[in-house]
């Protein structure tokens, strides 16, 4: 990964949680846990943490919903010649990391 990528991955990352905290009803708690922004900068994969879990399907939908004031959001706050594509899913490696914890601490070996 390059540095201009490294340092894109981490300013959307920060504006996007500002204005997901910002935005957010409340009723889960939005953590964006990783941004994955392809080399030609046209493409950006947000991974979101949602608790509780039961709540993930409604704050997967809410923030697909915000996706184009997401690009507002990038747009007004990033000097990026192109605004790139922007897609949210649900981070499945904290997902199953969680879940290998959890099952260690039943175990007692956590």
């Amino acid at each position: 990964m390059s540095f201009r990528q490294e340092k894109v991955n981490n300013q959307i990352k920060e504006v996007v949680a500002n204005f997901l905290e910002a935005e957010s009803n409340n009723l889960s708690l939005i953590t964006v846990m990783s941004v994955d922004v392809s080399p030609d900068l046209k493409n950006a994969k947000i991974l979101i943490s949602v608790l509780p879990e039961g709540k993930e399907k409604a704050a997967l939908d809410f923030c697909k919903r915000k996706r184009s004031e997401i690009k507002n959001e990038i747009k007004k706050k990033m000097n990026l010649r192109a605004i790139p594509f922007v897609d949210i899913e649900i981070d499945k490696g904290e997902k199953n990391r969680q879940k290998i914890h959890d099952l260690l601490l039943e175990q007692g070996l956590g």
